[in-house]
């Protein structure tokens, strides 16, 4: 699906009904969003850095952001007019502290924008994230380039405020379903390998209002499923990736934590408290039951339509489109772009 250039926030918000109220929103700041995209769109500028002769990363989701960033109008050959300067070489699961600092010390030493800002106005794509080291060239990169990772992100190895996370690539692209009530025939819907925890899994299997899968289904059940289920139960980890395909068919995501995730997708974009619900596992399937219990009578409607119109921000398209995940992410670098520049004379 796309969307007008610039138009795509209120497509969605112009079909809710007028008795809406504004707390239905999922945007953190929808007064300030789309002008401030407006500018973005006009006016973001990246110079790349030459790439390797080889690069090869950990995951699709990774390629394909810097497929789109490659070819996108952002790219600046002008080093001097970019805001943000983007390191092309594919920080992997398997790649050493040694070699990650070498990969540094080169545009430390060929280039002269690494030093002004000490990697500050830089930043990266790491799918598993980039550890600490004591090499000098590696602690700069961690602690001040923006690492741009895969949702989720191994524990330890993002940095929230810093950091960036890429939205999940879905393998569902469906219509947003127009606001309205939803018919829902289960309460909660498990796909067989959302949740591991075996002694939930039991109690989830065991309740009549929530419908699990024990085996692979075929795509046109598991899209019946998350059109005809009010909630759709993921224990977080690398399953969690189905999030944006459950909003698109408006099934509330309950994310099952037991501990605060701070790397969530478009968290400067997004009011995830107005789009998922958040529940620890050691109450059991009673306690995740009374929760959603709770959300049906006082916000059900809000947050299956805020998280309908957040789902247009999880696509991403081979081109992209107004909008989707890859502006999104572009989004957030460009809140990012804020940065000390020192002058010529303190760094030549």
């Amino acid at each position: 699906m796309s969307f007008p250039p610039f138009l795509c926030f209120f497509f969605f918000v112009s079909f809710l009904p007028l008795s809406t109220p504004l707390t239905s929103s999922p945007y953190l700041s929808p007064t300030i969003l789309h002008p401030n995209y407006q500018k973005m769109i006009q006016n973001f500028k990246i110079y790349a850095y030459p790439p390797p002769e080889t690069l090869s990363f950990d995951s699709k989701v990774e390629s394909l952001f810097y497929s789109s960033l490659i070819h996108s109008h952002f790219i600046t050959q002008n080093p001097e007019e970019a805001h943000l300067f983007f390191i092309p070489f594919s920080f992997h699961s398997g790649l050493s502290t040694r070699a990650a600092a070498y990969v540094v010390g080169n545009y430390r030493t060929e280039f002269i924008y690494w030093n002004r800002t000490l990697g500050a106005d830089h930043f990266f794509l790491s799918c598993s994230g980039i550890g600490h080291g004591a090499d000098r060239n590696v602690v700069e990169l961690k602690k001040n380039s923006v690492q741009v990772s895969c949702f989720p992100t191994t524990a330890g190895l993002f940095i929230p405020h810093k950091d960036v996370s890429l939205p999940p690539l879905a393998n569902v692209h469906a219509p947003v379903e127009a606001p309205g009530s939803k018919s829902s025939s289960y309460l909660g819907y498990v796909k067989y390998n959302w949740v591991k925890e075996s002694n939930l899994m039991e109690q989830l299997l065991a309740d009549p209002e929530i419908v699990v899968e024990s085996e692979p289904s075929d795509q046109l059940t598991y899209e019946g499923r998350l059109a005809e289920s009010k909630f759709c139960l993921f224990e977080y980890g690398p399953e969690i990736s189905a999030i944006g395909e459950a909003m698109s068919f408006g099934c509330v995501p309950v994310v099952i934590t037991d501990r605060p995730i701070q790397e969530l997708p478009l968290m400067d974009l997004l009011t995830w408290q107005q789009i998922a619900v958040f529940v620890g596992s050691s109450g059991g399937v009673n306690e995740i039951k009374r929760v959603l219990g709770r959300v049906v009578v006082e916000q059900y409607e809000d947050m299956r339509e805020s998280a309908a119109v957040a789902s247009q921000h999880f696509v991403w398209n081979d081109t992209p489109q107004p909008c989707d995940a890859f502006h999104m992410v572009m989004y957030q670098l460009w809140l990012r772009r804020h940065t000390i520049r020192y002058a010529e004379r303190e760094w030549a």
